[in-house]
């Protein structure tokens, strides 16, 4: 069965695909194994032997604005058929609110500074519904300022995102990443604008500043000629955030996949302390992850990946839309309930919703 990367680059006009022909994506145990590698990587929040980190192999690497003439190469959708997520634990208000107050407390006990909380709300799926293609067909059109991807493998089963937050690219010499955090929706006139009379909360300032400076620190070890840029607004869809750019040389002795294992998860999906807030979401949330808030892109192609967000899985008979928020000690349930609802936003807008 045919393996397939279909993206679109921020601002750009062209789509470009990448299919694997024979057999399946490799299966990589860590991060740090994708270090020399070459093709479209499709990671997890956490890699396991359910959710393994993906390296999809570019027998055909195609790049046109002619999408439909790339998708002469793609096979009819065939998706896996998955169970859907029971009302009782996925989903529902009750079981969000539950993780809030679980989480939460750690945060009043200062266990944690941080801690990302996400949930999955699932949407059936009818035999009508348009196909995954129109959808990203309407995403690149709807979302010109994000990345666009459709990925199917075996292993993973099919997704489309449209997310903001780059996690790692380079240019060939030069590197770049972002510190992405703080939520507001935009609302009437400010519709029309790129976000710049948004008044930013303090949560949301201190939130993106955890960020900023955790990624920093973590690029002292691997990275050069270090530049900071923000933190400044930045739109995404109907939603604004607060963006710190940072670009660097990576030194002669490091490897690719060491960074990115650095770097992943950020405090943007998972929390601080990065090792304890990821245990913990692992053990605590009701609802699995799996490729929502890992990362996906081409790697030496050159290199672009972007952190999942705004993403689906679509199924047979379901979608499965993500979202999370960053909670700290003065967050409250019923704000950062909005917020995932907000994000969600993004995929339902395609689904006419």
């Amino acid at each position: 069965m045919t393996s397939y990367a279909l993206y679109r680059m921020p601002h750009s006009k062209q789509a470009t695909l990448v299919a694997q022909l024979t057999g399946e994506p490799e299966q990589l145990s860590s991060c740090r194994e994708l270090s020399g590698r070459q093709g479209f990587v499709m990671a997890p929040f956490a890699v396991g032997s359910d959710e393994p980190l993906l390296l999809i192999r570019p027998d055909v690497v195609e790049t046109s604005e002619n999408l439909d003439g790339l998708l002469r190469a793609i096979p009819e959708f065939a998706p896996r058929k998955l169970p859907v997520c029971s009302e009782e634990t996925h989903g529902t208000r009750a079981s969000y609110g539950a993780d809030f107050r679980r989480f939460h407390e750690r945060l009043m006990a200062g266990d944690f500074r941080k801690i990302v909380l996400s949930r999955c709300d699932v949407q059936p799926r009818g035999s009508d519904d348009e196909q995954p293609i129109e959808l990203f067909r309407k995403a690149c059109a709807r979302y010109p300022r994000l990345f666009v991807a459709l990925v199917f493998t075996p292993q993973s089963g099919l997704w489309l995102t449209a997310t903001p937050e780059v996690l790692l690219n380079s240019n060939g010499e030069q590197w770049h990443t972002i510190a992405l955090a703080g939520t507001m929706r935009l609302e009437g006139a400010d519709l029309q604008g790129e976000g710049q009379h948004v008044r930013w909360s303090t949560k949301n300032i201190e939130e993106q500043r955890l960020v900023a400076t955790y990624i920093k620190e973590r690029l002292q070890s691997f990275a050069a000629g270090i530049s900071e840029e923000g933190p400044r607004t930045v739109r995404a869809a109907n939603l604004v955030h607060l963006r710190s750019d940072f670009t660097f040389f990576v030194k002669d002795e490091v490897r690719e996949g060491d960074l990115i294992a650095a770097l992943h998860p950020t405090p943007a999906v998972c929390g601080l302390p990065k090792q304890e807030t990821f245990q913990f979401i692992v053990d605590n949330e009701h609802t699995p992850r799996r490729y929502y808030s890992g990362f996906m892109g081409p790697l030496n192609m050159p290199t672009a990946l972007f952190v999942s967000l705004r993403c689906m899985q679509i199924t047979d008979d379901a979608y499965r839309l993500y979202a999370g928020g960053g909670l700290l000690r003065d967050s409250q349930e019923e704000q950062e309930w909005m917020e995932t609802e907000a994000k969600m936003q993004t995929m339902r807008e395609l689904m006419g919703g």
